[in-house]
């Protein structure tokens, strides 16, 4: 495993590093790109960019910014972003952690970021891993921004993740992730049809009547082999879409993601 020396970011110089890594791993177009003056401005205001150093070379970094969530003050996390070569070795974690660890030295007792509920690995992380919750779900947050969409005429819906960085739960999750949910045990919302072959499964149509203490929501284990098949990625965001909706409304919140064969999110009642 790599070396990592993490350490924060404060030029101009080390922000085309950031620049470099965003065209080498999204791909990006410039008008898509999160340019230098931006990082600039942000750590004269009160951001944080955190970098991770593989030798001289810039092997990752994540970026957050002071930001008002529903009424609570938080840095809002933007950029998780890690060379192609370094993935794999544990450094979005690192990063993660690191960031944790500068919020809270500043003050702060809240981070927050967005991702797309259906990119499977982003919600292990997010929610196993880390153990950040949530409960709000954003349409279509970007518009039609292609380098941000899954898929031509997909929109851009986003999770909107919240990590209380000093709650009890957090601290628990610093040791180590706990041990993986077993699936089997509650009632789906929302889960593919019976039949066919993988990747080719389609959702079912939501339940919306459960009242039990946890439901989960299905997603497919890797939506980008889904790709190129018309119409599923379509009908995947649909029905969490409605499902995420029906159930926030109703008290239910993001605790944690089984990561497999078959993948799910786990909603519980709040209070429970």
């Amino acid at each position: 495993m790599p070396e990592f020396v993490l350490r924060l970011l404060r030029t101009p110089a080390e922000f085309e590093g950031c620049v470099e890594i965003q065209r080498r791993i999204w791909d990006h177009p410039d008008l898509d790109i999160t340019p230098v003056h931006n990082f600039c401005a942000s750590v004269e205001t009160g951001g944080i960019v955190l970098g991770a150093f593989a030798g001289r070379l810039l092997a990752g970094y994540v970026y957050s910014f002071p930001a008002v969530i529903q009424g609570r003050l938080a840095q809002h996390s933007h950029h998780l972003a890690v060379r192609t070569e370094y993935q794999g070795h544990g450094l979005g974690k690192k990063l993660k952690w690191a960031q944790r660890e500068e919020v809270l030295r500043r003050g702060f007792r809240l981070i927050t970021w967005t991702y797309d509920p259906l990119q499977t690995r982003n919600a292990n992380l997010n929610l196993h891993t880390l153990g950040a919750v949530g409960g709000t779900y954003i349409e279509n947050l970007y518009g039609p921004t292609p380098a941000l969409s899954l898929e031509e005429g997909v929109p851009t819906d986003r999770l909107l993740m919240e990590w209380p960085i000093a709650s009890a739960r957090v601290a628990r999750r610093a040791g180590g992730a706990p041990a993986a949910l077993d699936p089997g045990r509650w009632p789906k919302a929302v889960e593919r049809k019976p039949g066919g072959r993988y990747p080719d499964f389609a959702p079912k149509r939501p339940f919306y009547g459960w009242m039990e203490k946890r439901i989960l929501v299905e997603v497919p284990k890797s939506v980008t082999d889904l790709q190129g098949r018309p119409g599923l990625i379509a009908s995947w965001q649909k029905a969490i879409r409605s499902a995420f909706h029906h159930y926030f409304r109703a008290g239910w919140r993001l605790e944690d993601f089984v990561f497999g064969e078959r993948s799910f999110y786990v909603l519980s009642r709040k209070g429970r």
